[in-house]
């Protein structure tokens, strides 16, 4: 018995099921790549700010010190004017702290979460294939 290659032949079915795989793999793995990136880029536009909370926090510390002087050394006028820059500077680090930690949040897990709920259906529909192939 020879085998045949039309349309319809098992050799024919599994070679194309072959590919279609493999280009179903291929296409994930880019997925994949794309969200990784992305996330890569949320996690340092998060880890820049994390810094920028910590100059601002720095600031805000020697600001401190100085106003500890100032309420030692000089009347009121002038450590109220360093209290209200005080104030500022730690509210801006605030700002800072919360905004990365928001893009760290976004960032995490490192995981390509669309390509795995991509690969899972893919998954799903080639049992529901095989199960529907079966019963016919």
């Amino acid at each position: 018995m020879t085998e045949t290659h039309d349309p319809g032949s098992t050799a024919e079915l599994v070679r194309r099921a072959a590919e279609q795989i493999s280009t179903l793999v291929r296409d994930e793995l880019a997925l994949a790549k794309v969200e990784l990136v992305e996330k890569g880029k949320r996690a340092g536009v998060g880890g820049g700010l994390f810094g920028a909370a910590a100059v601002l926090a720095w600031f805000g510390v020697g600001l401190l010190l100085t106003l500890l002087v100032v309420l030692l050394d000089l009347v009121w006028p002038l450590w109220l004017a360093v209290l209200v820059v005080l104030v500022v500077v730690f509210a801006a680090a605030g700002i800072a702290a919360l905004l990365g930690k928001k893009e760290f949040q976004q960032a995490t897990p490192p995981v390509p979460q669309q390509a795995v709920d991509g690969v899972k259906a893919d998954v799903d529909a080639v049992k529901t294939a095989v199960q529907e192939g079966r019963r016919a």
